[in-house]
């Protein structure tokens, strides 16, 4: 009788067998823009490996990430503490998500987490960012009693509906219609903050510190006068943390940057993963958890069928624990400091670079119109086929030359954005600003990456 070999699911068997596969299935199967998008601008790698802030190929070439999951891989790819919780709380066979017990590990992780924001006193545990924002959007809704939520240009919240209705940009709008009663107003604009507040129907203002797309902080003092404004016309100051919170700006949260800012509801996700285990956490003040849970027959108003599971919770204790034990925050503004000098100490040498800001390790590379004729017409030429396309004429030789990995800051925005792993050490310092360095030596003496910028015209021409 012949031998089938072994029965049954065999992870490594089936990704041996069909890993090679992947950008077929996800052509057939899934976003089939993705791999077409990888492919144009000549991202479709195979990484076969990672670990902390480096990635290698099938050949061993070593990649440094200068984008952490678009800023989940806090503590980097596989951390042994986090690894190990992971494996620790499967192997303890928990009777996990039978929803009608309570189980320690939610209360061990919210306690640790409130110990980072002492005016806060409860989380709910969500699955996701936008998860984390749809609570706290619920939530000022339900405890002020007023519908209308009022958020930043430019902002992005997630994508899911709720959190769509206060994301500032339109290319992620357009087409979902009807969303939520919102408004925008400009980051830093304390008179159209008034003006709305005036209205009287306003639950809550929601922001992010320091905007994902383009890198742009909230102007000194605001946040501080929109608090004060917030509270005089009882609505609630909502700081959204996906992706500044826990050590990214080199504090644990962003608004911790400005004295005197206690949001009532701050929102957290990403990071807090691992890497390993989606979760959203919201947290807010007491109050407001025991307006919405007001009574036994309101137990369940708000909840995730995921949110709390055992492995998320364990995910989420190893990375605090972590992120204590080998100083993460003071390492992201030690490190990012000494990153964002390097960089802007380049802006007087390349008239194509314009700007370099952020805090810690969340930094904006801006570019900008070159003086030189010669340059100034090849700008002209990339900008009049698509806003962007000089970042992203950065980004890929960064990668395709250096094996740098990192990302434009947003839809036709000439912005690099960097959201390293919080790991990085000065010898990845050297090396991306080393290989910024070349690119930009390249783009300058009129190099290679032009012709690439040529066929970047050309796709953008063809997509219209």
């Amino acid at each position: 009788m012949k031998d089938d070999g072994p029965k049954g699911f065999d992870l490594a068997r089936l990704l041996a067998e069909r890993g090679a596969e992947r950008y077929e299935l996800h052509t057939k199967y899934l976003n089939h823009q993705l791999p077409r998008m990888l492919r144009t601008i000549g991202f479709d790698k195979v990484y076969e490996r990672a670990e902390g802030a480096h990635f290698w190929d099938a050949e061993g070439n070593d990649y440094l990430d200068m984008l952490a999951g678009f800023g989940v891989m806090g503590l980097g790819r596989h951390h042994p503490v986090v690894r190990k919780a992971v494996h620790d709380v499967l192997d303890a066979s928990l009777a996990d998500l039978t929803r009608f017990d309570c189980q320690p590990l939610p209360g061990l992780l919210a306690e640790k987490l409130l110990t980072h924001s002492a005016h806060l006193d409860r989380v709910f545990f969500g699955n996701s960012g936008t998860e984390a924002v749809e609570t706290a959007l619920k939530f000022a809704r339900y405890a002020t009693g007023k519908p209308r939520i009022l958020y930043c240009a430019h902002a992005f919240h997630g994508l899911t509906t709720g959190s769509l209705s206060v994301n500032g940009e339109d290319g992620f709008r357009d087409g979902f219609a009807p969303l939520l009663p919102d408004t925008a107003i400009g980051l830093g604009d304390l008179d159209a903050l008034r003006r709305e507040l005036k209205r009287g129907d306003v639950a809550g203002l929601v922001v992010e510190p320091i905007q994902g797309k383009g890198v742009h902080a909230s102007p000194p003092g605001f946040l501080r006068a929109a608090q004060e404004l917030l509270r005089k016309h009882k609505a609630l100051l909502i700081a959204d943390e996906v992706q500044t919170g826990l050590g990214r700006t080199g504090d644990f949260y962003a608004y911790q940057h400005e004295e005197g800012v206690e949001p009532d509801l701050v929102c957290v996700a990403k990071a807090l993963s691992g890497g390993y285990v989606p979760v959203g956490a919201t947290l807010g003040k007491d109050w407001i958890f025991k307006r919405v849970y007001s009574s036994m027959d309101r137990v369940l108003v708000h909840s995730a069928s995921f949110g709390s599971n055992a492995q998320a919770m364990a995910a989420g204790l190893a990375v605090l624990a972590v992120m204590e034990d080998e100083e993460t925050v003071a390492n992201a503004r030690r490190t990012g400091d000494l990153l964002r000098e390097r960089l802007a100490a380049l802006v007087d040498r390349y008239e194509l670079l314009h700007e370099v800001r952020g805090r810690g390790l969340m930094i904006g590379i801006e570019f900008g119109r070159p003086s030189s004729l010669k340059l100034r017409s090849r700008w002209t030429m990339l900008q009049a086929a698509r806003k962007g396309l000089f970042a992203q004429m950065v980004v890929v030789p960064l990668l395709q030359k250096h094996r740098i990995l990192t990302q434009v800051s947003g839809d036709h925005l000439e912005v690099i954005k960097l959201i390293p792993p919080l790991v990085i050490d000065e010898a990845d310092v050297d090396r991306f600003v080393a290989a910024f360095t070349a690119v930009m030596d390249d783009a300058h003496d009129g190099g290679l990456m032009w012709d690439f910028g040529r066929t970047l015209v050309k796709q953008a021409v063809a997509n219209r």
